[in-house]
């Protein structure tokens, strides 16, 4: 079940569409990666908590339990709230340069300030994380100030921008890049792209616990990173797109090498490290991740699911497990709730899929 050579972020054809038939599903079988039987639990969706939504990408929430959405191909964030599902503009991110993977990407708010809210942007010249002042009393389409730059000069193209953008247990920023389909990148110490960056809220290294003190780069080797999550113990899972073979899961360590373009998947090769779990690219194409109720939750966009890997500690405990197969199409983010479920967000409208009536959706998950 060899996925065909890919250069986009999910190998997926324009015209695919979704597979699935009925109404959700919530529960079923993955392929498995070991010799573990299938994990037992279940997801449900509770609501569908909006619809309507152009090129969705990034996620963040509020603690009033509201949401901020990016869409990657308009620039804008919008303001949902999380009992109505009523959209209000927030306002638009100057200086994104929607094309390809690129545009308005992941967004993040620090642990403690609801009001800064961070962005991942592709500009005409590189790919940057900027800051802004979010303010929800102002009027509609005027919430966000102009943006300051954290950190820039991280090299675009028109595949592989990475984009996720999240804050650790620590109250670092980390954020995950792509190599923009120059393999070389990923492997290159000098080069930001192709890894994962930790650094402190004004876009510095941190005084400790990255590999070097001088450099925010935290680890390398990566080819498309678009999923950043901490479980209970503070260790970091990352989601990362393969190209023809293997799809992956890691569990990120500082200073860590995870191979691309040397090797894809489990080569067990010195001086690599390899993901805690693999798919094939048909099955995952892996965006968004999240930690809730002792699983990583994983995000699809050609496998069109959503995938469960139970963990026991750092190492998963049972086989993967998929959900909601086919049934809303390309899944792009994944984000905890805090209550022990999960927001979930569609992406149809990416230019990759085939849009149904009220696509692109916000679900709202309860895990059981």
């Amino acid at each position: 079940m060899f996925a065909a050579g890919c250069s986009a972020e999910d190998g997926a054809d324009p015209d695919e569409g979704r597979t699935g038939q009925g109404g959700p599903t919530t529960s079923g079988s993955a392929s498995p990666t070991g010799d573990a039987p299938p994990a037992k639990g279940s997801v449900d969706v509770g609501s569908t908590v909006a619809t309507g939504l152009r090129s969705p990408w990034g996620l963040a929430p509020l603690p009033n339990g509201d949401l901020l959405v990016s869409s990657r191909d308009t620039g804008k964030i919008v303001h949902v709230d999380g009992e109505t599902g009523k959209k209000t503009p927030a306002g638009s991110v100057p200086g994104a340069e929607p094309g390809g993977e690129g545009g308005l990407l992941g967004i993040a708010l620090p642990r403690d300030d609801a009001r800064s809210l961070y962005a991942y942007v592709t500009t005409a010249s590189d790919n940057r994380v900027v800051r802004m002042r979010y303010d929800d009393g102002a009027p509609a389409g005027e919430r966000l100030s102009a943006p300051d730059t954290v950190y820039k000069g991280i090299p675009k193209g028109s595949i592989h921008n990475g984009g996720r953008i999240a804050f650790g247990p620590d109250g670092m920023l980390y954020v995950g890049t792509g190599e923009t389909g120059d393999e070389g990148l990923a492997q290159d110490a000098s080069s930001p792209a192709g890894k994962i960056l930790r650094m402190t809220p004004e876009g510095e290294p941190p005084a400790k616990g990255n590999p070097r003190d001088d450099s925010v780069v935290y680890s390398s080797g990566h080819r498309n990173v678009q999923g950043l999550a901490w479980d209970e113990d503070g260790r970091l899972w990352a989601a990362e797109f393969g190209q023809n073979t293997w799809d992956e899961l890691n569990r990120i360590e500082a200073g860590g090498n995870y191979g691309w373009p040397e090797v894809e998947g489990k080569a067990g090769e010195e001086g690599f490290v390899d993901p805690v779990a693999q798919w094939r690219p048909s099955e995952a194409s892996p965006s968004g991740v999240a930690v809730a109720e002792g699983s990583v939750w994983m995000a699809g966009l050609r496998g069109e699911r959503l995938w469960r890997i139970p963990l026991n500690g750092g190492e998963p405990s049972a086989a993967p497990q998929a959900f909601l197969e086919g049934e809303y199409g390309r899944l792009r983010t994944v984000v905890a709730d805090g209550d022990g479920g999960l927001w979930l967000v569609t992406n149809e409208t990416d230019t990759r899929g085939t849009p149904e009536e009220g696509d692109d959706r916000i679900l709202r998950l309860t895990v059981r």
